[in-house]
């Protein structure tokens, strides 16, 4: 059952496709905050992809991100997300991102639950 406190954790080791310098959101060879923000995101998805109505997928539509520390190629990092807030199809979470070193990014992640066919029915009519 979907409810508040859900949790959602994942790890990755960073690699040279994460890095600023390949995803073209900087020139330096260091974890690319888009990364980050995808890490985040697949994190909280699927912290709630089972608890979902049969049919139900989420989508992001809202997030508040700050990348606050480096992280070279080869380090670890892991992500937690936490569900903080549920208002029928609107969910909330808190996100925080770790490296071996400690605290590399935090922020807040919207998502909504929606019929993934209806959706993708609307979204090819446009």
């Amino acid at each position: 059952m979907l409810k508040i406190g859900v949790r959602g954790c994942r790890e990755t080791v960073v690699t040279e496709a994460m890095t600023a310098k390949a995803m073209g959101s900087g020139e330096l060879p260091v974890c690319a905050t888009p990364a980050l923000v995808a890490l985040a995101e697949e994190t909280a998805w699927k912290s709630v992809a089972e608890l979902l109505e049969p049919g139900q997928s989420t989508v992001g539509t809202k997030l508040d991100f700050a990348h606050i520390a480096a992280t070279p190629v080869g380090r670890r990092v892991r992500c937690e997300t936490e569900l903080t807030e549920l208002d029928r199809r609107r969910m909330v979470f808190s996100v925080v991102v770790y490296d071996e070193a400690g605290k590399i990014a935090e922020g807040v992640h919207e998502r909504f639950a929606v019929d993934a066919e209806r959706f993708l029915r609307k979204a090819n009519d446009r």
